[in-house]
Order: structure tokens, then sequence, then C-alpha cells
């Protein structure tokens, strides 16, 4: 999984250096394997199943800068996006210097207007979270989007500044198709499978 983001990096042609934050030997090995550099080792305090990424990548840029690196921005690569492409790493790039953003960072679609979600009662009855929209025809509804969870650009003084990604950047619109954030067994089976219908 690590080796797809390390070589769509590598891909773009877009970066002085390729590293890899993690506290961990086998995936420093594997990193410096596929390519990229492990300089440091992240503290214990950020490498928690619940750190947020900002004070990872700010760590990252102040460790980066402490051992004479010159950073001027910085993009965080998740290493569980197996459909990244270099191309959006390149546009989104661009994207940032057009527009002078702190961040920029690649969304979706929802699939399904979220103004029509449901919740599900114990007795099993189905009710509106907003019920004022149950008659509105999809179609009509405004659409939504969340964030494709494969990278964030930024500039180094806003990763510093642990600026808030989101609502700091600009959302660069991608196809639904390709993004598939890995967190579950079920988020494997069907990037397995949409792999295999489209890269095989």
């Amino acid at each position: 999984m690590i080796a797809w983001s390390i070589n769509a990096a590598k891909r773009s042609g877009l970066f002085a250096h390729i590293l890899v934050s993690t506290d961990d030997p086998e995936i420093s090995e594997i990193a410096r394997h596929c390519g990229a550099e492990t300089p440091f080792r992240r503290p214990a305090e950020l490498a928690d199943d619940i750190t947020p990424t900002v004070p990872v990548i700010a760590h990252a840029v102040r460790a980066s800068l402490d051992i004479g690196m010159t950073v001027q921005s910085a993009c965080c690569i998740y290493p569980c996006a197996p459909f990244l492409q270099s191309d959006d790493l390149i546009s989104a790039m661009r994207l940032a210097g057009e527009r002078d953003s702190e961040f920029v960072y690649p969304v979706t679609n929802y699939p399904h207007p979220i103004q029509r979600a449901m919740r599900q009662l114990p007795t099993g009855r189905m009710q509106f979270l907003q019920p004022e929209h149950e008659m509105t025809r999809t179609q009509d509804l405004e659409k939504t989007f969340h964030d494709a969870g494969q990278f964030y650009w930024g500039k180094a003084a806003a990763w510093l500044a642990q600026g808030r990604m989101h609502t700091d950047g600009i959302g660069m619109p991608i196809p639904s198709w390709r993004v598939v954030d890995i967190d579950t067994h079920e988020d494997w089976v069907r990037a397995e499978i949409i792999y295999k219908a489209l890269f095989q």
C-alpha cells in the first residue's frame, strides 16, 4: 500500500524529497526500499490511532527544517490511498499556486444527496435527518462533497501554524470511482474489485 503512494509521488516529478513519517522500523525499511527517505522518527505522542494529520505534518516540516532542508510547501500523502494519481498531485499543486491557498486537497461528491439521509430507529422504521426534504427530488438538492482522503498540499507556514486544512483549503473535485479510503475490511474488498475492473 505505501509503495503505491510513494511511486505516485515519484511519478509526479514534483518533490525534492519524499519523506515517510513513521515510528515503525519495518515501514521505514519498506519506504527506503521504494525510494523514499526516513531521516527522522515520528515521536510516540504522534504515533497512535487517534493522532490528527496536521500535528504529524507540522512535526515533519519542523524536523526537515532542523536537518537543513528548505521547505516552502509540503504535501501529506496518505499511505492507504490505492487510487492516488500523480496527475492529481500536479493539478493540486498548480491550483494552490493559482489561488494562493493555504491548503488544497481532493474531494468527491456524495453519491446520494445527504439532505435525504436517514437514521434507523430501534423499531426498524426510518427517519429523515432533514424531514423537510422527504418529498424533494434528489436532482433539486445541492451537490455536496467529502474529503477524498488521499493527500493535502499545504504551505510550510500553514502546516507549522497547525491551520485547519479543510476549512482553510480549496477542494479539488475528482471522480468518485477513484476514491476508496481504506479504513475497514469492506473498503479493502471494494478497492480490490475496482482495481481488478479498471487496472488489470
